[in-house]
């Protein structure tokens, strides 16, 4: 996915901070974007990874799409690959297989 709902959602998804490697390090990033599902998530700051998946844009209020996770994982298996043991081919590893 190339583009996101609205320039805020961008710059969200985007940032980087001088800081903090890790966006779950940083306060500053709220929005996590999973482009091999399309996922988006608000960041649960408590140390971890979490996050809460959103449908709707906080500040356009666009709805989000749909997630591909499931759709993800079928066509791994569907190709014989174990998503929690085999090397995941690189196209799986962004929203590029969502093209091919």
């Amino acid at each position: 996915m190339d583009e996101h709902c609205c320039e805020l959602m961008t710059r969200q998804v985007t940032w980087r901070c001088d800081d903090h490697e890790d966006p779950f390090d940083c306060l500053d990033v709220l929005i996590r974007f999973d482009a091999r599902f399309r996922e988006y998530g608000l960041i649960i700051h408590d140390g971890g990874t979490s996050t809460i998946g959103i449908a709707f844009c906080p500040w356009c209020g666009s709805r989000l799409p749909v997630s591909q996770r499931d759709r993800w994982f079928e066509e791994l298996e569907q190709r014989g690959i174990d998503p929690w043991g085999a090397e995941i081919p690189i196209e799986y590893e962004d929203g590029r297989w969502l093209h091919s």
